[in-house]
């Protein structure tokens, strides 16, 4: 192949890490493709010595390293439970803000009806809502997970521990033994397996999922 070929193609490849980095919901995702793109670039000004490329590129690739450190090594996070009313005008509006999100990757076809039964909560990060938990309680001590959904700048797996340990409180407060779910799609079926969750099904429920509070300790988190 020839050089200037090859350049040209590392030039295309950088900067589609480029655009690709600002597309991400996640900032950790945006932070670890922007890097790589910021490093391609700077290769790219070194084959072809374009030393203002290589200058912008490099002081760019430091910026990421930077707040990438601070996210991955960044003081230890707090969590807490903030339990909110069925009518709690927040909740709606949280439901109708990432509605599209949840009804089309996580809980299809849900619908939010307050009922005496069910319960709602917001896990904080650093008193930020970063996720919600809705449950029904079921007459044999369960709880039905009818929504665990983390918002997109916080989906890295680290809240299920606390959700589903005895420190959020959320279900031995309840004399909750066990949770259970429906998963409604793949994404969903794969989070609750990764959380803790274990293949129950029964025979009008082929896609549940349970999980034994007394024996359980999740491992990954929404």
């Amino acid at each position: 192949m020839d050089p200037s070929t090859l350049y040209e193609i590392i030039g295309y490849v950088a900067s589609a890490l480029v655009v690709v980095s600002i597309t991400q919901k996640s900032i950790l995702r945006l932070r670890i493709i922007g890097l790589m793109g910021s490093a391609t670039f700077l290769l790219y000004g070194l084959l072809i010595n374009a030393f203002p490329i290589v200058l912008v590129n490099a002081a760019a690739a430091l910026i990421h390293l930077y707040f990438l450190r601070r996210l991955v090594w960044h003081k230890a996070e707090v969590f807490s439970v903030l339990h909110v009313s069925a009518e709690s005008r927040y909740l709606r509006y949280f439901l109708d803000f990432y509605n599209d999100d949840i009804t089309t990757r996580y809980h299809p076809g849900f619908v939010y009806e307050s009922s005496p039964d069910q319960f709602a909560a917001f896990i904080l990060r650093d008193v930020v809502p970063a996720a919600l938990f809705i449950g029904r309680n079921h007459d044999d001590g369960s709880v039905e997970v009818v929504v665990d959904y983390a918002i997109p700048q916080y989906r890295d797996f680290k809240m299920a521990p606390f959700l589903y340990s005895k420190d959020s409180g959320l279900f031995t407060d309840r004399g909750c033994t066990h949770l259970w779910s429906v998963a409604g799609s793949e994404i969903q079926a794969d989070y609750l397996s990764r959380v803790g969750f274990s293949p129950a099904p029964t025979d009008d429920m082929p896609r549940r999922y349970a999980l034994e509070l007394e024996s359980s300790t999740p491992s990954a988190s929404s």
